[in-house]
Parts: C-alpha cells; sequence; structure tokens
C-alpha cells in the first residue's frame, strides 16, 4: 500500500515508522526498527529522508489527561459572516485558550479546541469567542474523556 503526499511516496513501511512516532516520538531507533522489521540503519535513513521531505515537521510534547495544563477542553463549532473567515482565525489565534482551529465543510465553517483551567474559564472563552466580530453562532461541547489520540 503506497500513498503520495505532493510529490512523495510513502510505503507500507514509512507509514508504519510514521504510526509508531505518533504512539511516541521519542521511541529509541532499535524499538522502532524491530516494530517495522528493519535494520537501526534503514530506520535512521527512513525518518532523515521524511524529516528532509517535510512529512516529518517536528516532535511534540503530549500530557497525560491528568496533568494537561488545561483541565476542561471544549468544542466550539463557529459559524462565520461571509468574508470574515481570516479576521475570525486571526482573532481565534490571539485567544491563548483556543489550542486548535480546524476549517470544515457542513452547517458550521470552524471548529475550535479550547482548553481551560476551569468550568467557569471556560465559560468566559466560549463567550468572548461567541462576541467576537464576524461571528454569527456557535454551539459548544466539553469534552468529557478522549478514548483515544493518535
Amino acid at each position: 500500500m503506497q500513498g503520495d503526499i505532493g510529490e512523495v511516496t510513502i510505503d507500507a513501511i514509512d507509514q508504519k515508522l510514521l504510526a509508531a512516532l505518533r504512539e511516541n516520538g521519542r521511541t529509541a531507533t532499535a524499538d522502532l526498527a524491530r516494530r517495522v522489521g528493519r535494520s537501526r540503519t534503514t530506520v535512521q535513513s527512513r525518518i532523515e529522508r521524511l524529516e528532509r521531505e517535510g512529512i516529518i515537521v517536528g516532535y511534540a510534547v503530549r500530557l497525560a489527561p491528568d496533568h494537561e495544563h488545561g483541565a476542561v477542553r471544549a468544542q466550539v463549532m463557529i459559524k462565520v459572516a461571509p468574508k470574515e473567515s481570516r479576521a475570525v482565525e486571526a482573532a481565534l489565534r490571539a485567544i491563548p485558550e483556543v489550542r486548535v482551529l480546524h476549517s470544515v465543510s457542513g452547517d458550521f465553517d470552524m471548529i475550535a479546541v479550547a482548553a481551560t483551567t476551569s468550568v467557569a474559564r471556560m465559560d468566559e472563552v466560549i463567550d468572548s469567542i461567541g462576541h467576537l466580530p464576524g461571528v454569527e453562532r456557535t454551539t459548544s461541547s466539553i469534552i468529557l474523556s478522549t478514548k483515544f489520540d493518535r
């Protein structure tokens, strides 16, 4: 099974390697080699190629839910007025509690994922999003738990 990303071909070994790195970006090369059935040198070369070609753009820390700085998380679905997407995106980028912003199709134009230290602060953040110029309406859902995160 192969997939193309632009001009770059990702084969089944690359896909297994990327999946393992998504689970733990600090996995030792020897462990990765065992998981994908290749030598350490081959795995290291593949990782370097994936970084060089812009497939792997960085490594991040994922905190355990109990240790996440923002104990309260919510998805905020946002309906944006015509031609206001850029302004709304810029305003949302300035709100530090907004961790992720997706552009989506359907009844809403964007979905923001916000994280705060309390329900009261989340209420304030959701209200501030709803009052941004260009935002027509919002619908929010508090995230109760994450079943898995790849």
